[in-house]
């Protein structure tokens, strides 16, 4: 069997590790590497403070927690060194202590069918200020130890490197043949997976579909520090979107910034970095300190009412597609990626699909429509 997977970001290269596992499978990832969502991400794996009401969406993004629990342990089987993912615990800061209350209670109840989440605490400044002497600007915090980091660019060039993978650095499109096959870049597949992310509209609109997803623009600073390891400090979460996430490797990431109705722009926004490294000073002051800064811009995907999904594209037999992740997407990516495998294999899921309905976001036009838009 020949797979095609389009978009090469953490759905795409996460499918494409598990089907080049299978035998008698051939897969080619396609990827331009233009603006992938995984550049937009802080990398933070700690869902379970969220507060949206989408039940779904939490529970795909609790079990994408979990599931890197599994990822992990099928790269350390396959010989590939952990150095991109740390369980190294977060500090959640709220300028209304009454919030942390109410969040504390909330981890309490979810630990139940999340015990992944691990100790949880609220802790004083005055008991940390020792051990994490550049912090500063609270006088509470709460604490799991569950959470994690992940570096998305090294974890998707992890799962590239397989040497049953064929990897395209190119911008490709989707065409139908007259024996159920697709054809892209000249080649001829049983089966493809679209995970282009914002980009999905690009591919199947020429097929006459219409596509309810979204570009929204990221950015966000990694500071490096020759001098300073931060590595044992865990990731700091303050309100508003300066996170940040200090790295094994002598990195801190200070981000990202969510920013619709920019379309596909990659271009660097001064004013608007600045100003989440303004609101990141106050509780971490060594970004002051660091010896050089670079900029990240990526470009995610989201929907009309913010809700990822996957699925069989509707009238397109063979064909799957996932988008809508947003700023969740190193936290669900993996898992709906898996999800995407068990339909290619016929294999059971760990979601229902029902609750993630693709027929919401990618509609067939009628005829008439078509010619209408042409």
């Amino acid at each position: 069997m020949k797979i095609a997977i389009i978009g090469g970001g953490i759905v795409g290269s996460t499918a494409a590790y598990y089907l080049a596992k299978e035998k008698d499978m051939t897969v080619v990832l396609f990827d331009d590497g233009n603006g992938q969502a995984t550049k937009a991400a802080a990398g933070i794996i700690s869902p379970w403070f969220s507060k949206r009401r989408n039940k779904a969406w939490y529970k795909m993004a609790r079990l994408g927690a979990d599931f890197y629990q599994k990822l992990l342990k099928d790269l350390e089987n396959d010989g590939f060194e952990n150095d991109f993912y740390q369980q190294s615990g977060v500090f959640l800061f709220k300028k209304k202590e009454e919030k942390l209350e109410e969040l504390f209670e909330l981890a309490k109840t979810r630990k139940q069918e999340a015990p992944l989440i691990g100790e949880i605490a609220l802790k004083s400044y005055e008991s940390l200020k020792d051990n994490y002497p550049n912090l500063s600007g609270f006088e509470r915090t709460l604490f799991a130890s569950g959470a994690a980091r992940v570096d998305g660019d090294k974890l998707v060039k992890r799962l590239q490197s397989i040497s049953q993978l064929t990897l395209i650095r190119k911008k490709v499109g989707l065409k139908k043949t007259d024996n159920h096959q697709y054809l892209i870049d000249g080649m001829v597949f049983d089966k493809v997976i679209l995970a282009s992310g914002a980009w999905l509209p690009s591919i199947l609109e020429p097929l006459g579909y219409q596509v309810d997803v979204r570009p929204q623009k990221g950015q966000l600073k990694d500071y490096y520090f020759s001098k300073n390891v931060f590595n044992h400090y865990p990731v700091l979460m303050p309100e508003g979107e300066a996170d940040i996430i200090p790295f094994s490797d002598d990195k801190v990431s200070v981000g990202a910034s969510h920013e619709n109705e920019m379309g596909y722009d990659l271009s660097e926004d001064k004013s608007i970095l600045d100003a989440i490294e303004k609101e990141a000073l106050p509780y971490f002051t060594a970004l002051e300190q660091a010896d050089a800064i670079h900029t990240r811009v990526g470009t995610r995907a989201y929907t009309s009412d913010y809700s990822p999904f996957f699925g069989q594209v509707p009238m397109l037999p063979n064909v799957y597609a996932a988008s809508g992740l947003g700023s969740s997407g190193l936290t669900t990516g993996p898992l709906i990626a898996y999800q995407l495998v068990q339909l290619v294999l016929d294999n059971p899921l760990a979601l229902k699909a029902t609750d993630y309905p693709i027929a919401n976001y990618i509609q067939k036009q009628k005829a008439d429509d078509t010619m209408h838009k042409k």
